[in-house]
């Protein structure tokens, strides 16, 4: 394993564990609920928009810990974004998993998420790193 492989392993751990992301959101504007049947992973985001911004973001749930630390990464990334920033970042990392086109420049842009780029050679746990942004995507198109 190399250096960048040992980082990314420690912010998915990191993510996986820590839960100030995880809870319930105070004046939600908005929830939606995901669910992975393959894993058993399930979470419900939360959403408060201050007009196109989101202004906060949480989520509830459980699930394997890739489901778990693709959450909190997510919600770290998205936090004050306007929702078509948002929209572009999760498309970025949707392509990313399905390893898809990707340009260095749109790694950049997705910060941490990029720490889960090598699952996309474990298909089985594809599923359980695309849950929450599937969620969120579902969430800002309402």
């Amino acid at each position: 394993m190399d250096d960048l492989d040992s980082i990314y392993t420690d912010i998915i751990m990191e993510h996986s564990v820590n839960t100030y992301n995880k809870h319930k959101l105070d004046g939600a504007s908005d929830t939606e609920h995901g669910h992975n049947p393959s894993c058993g992973d399930d979470i419900t985001i939360e959403i408060k928009m201050n007009g196109n911004i989101i202004e906060d973001l949480s989520f509830t749930g459980h699930g394997c810990a890739i489901s778990q630390a693709s959450t909190s990464i997510m919600i770290d990334l998205l936090k004050g974004k306007t929702k078509e920033e948002a929209l572009k970042l999760i498309d970025i990392f949707l392509r990313m998993i399905k390893r898809e086109e990707v340009s260095e420049e749109e790694l950049e842009q997705i910060e941490d998420a990029r720490a889960l780029k090598n699952i996309a050679n474990m298909p089985a746990r594809v599923k359980c790193a695309e849950l929450a942004w599937y969620t969120m995507e579902k969430l800002l198109e309402k």
